[in-house]
């Protein structure tokens, strides 16, 4: 398997044995190259444009030059980031993006917000099995500091979560959610 393939069957959502040592180390690849990069985000000062940049080699996509993110920023993986037009970032935002994360353009994403992707079996047996589900954030939404986006949640346009928020399922487009978990508040 090369890395490719990796990236093709998170996509597609498939099941992998985390101890396998041929996915095991594609992983490790891909976490020290997300690695190298994150540090080089993280460790000293770059202009917006070298910020662009480096989330271009993170991502391995060209990223919009209206993107803006406050450092630090953390990801394990990189290659599965998708990120629109005017995609703000915040300080401290953390992304398991193995299973895909995909934010549409005019998003502003809060201080130290996660973004998970990843689950790993329930039973005792199955704990090395690692299911990804992509989390697709719609247009001009807003997420909180420190909200919590869990595996295969869907935010619709125009949604906001609130700060702390814990999202385990859909939100739908134009509506106010809060709490953990997170439930709807209100319509705007």
């Amino acid at each position: 398997m090369d890395m490719q393939t990796l990236i093709d069957k998170c996509r597609a959502g498939e099941s992998l044995a985390e101890d396998d040592p041929q996915v095991q180390e594609l992983l490790t690849q891909s976490g020290q190259e997300a690695q190298k990069i994150t540090v080089k985000l993280n460790a000293s000062y770059n202009t917006q444009a070298e910020i662009v940049d480096l989330f271009s080699e993170l991502t391995g996509r060209t990223v919009d030059p209206s993107f803006v993110c406050f450092p630090p920023f953390y990801s394990n993986f990189g290659k599965n980031i998708t990120l629109g037009k005017n995609v703000f970032l915040n300080i401290g935002c953390t992304f398991q993006d193995r299973g895909g994360i995909h934010i549409d353009d005019d998003t502003m994403i809060g201080m130290n917000v996660t973004i998970a992707t990843l689950n790993h079996g329930l039973e005792p047996d199955q704990r090395q099995l690692t299911t990804p589900e992509p989390v697709h954030i719609g247009k001009n939404v807003w997420i909180g500091s420190s909200a919590t986006i869990l595996p295969g949640v869907t935010i619709g346009d125009n949604a906001v979560i609130a700060a702390g928020a814990v999202v385990t399922k859909d939100v739908a487009a134009n509506t106010v959610v809060a709490g953990i978990p997170a439930k709807f508040m209100k319509n705007i």
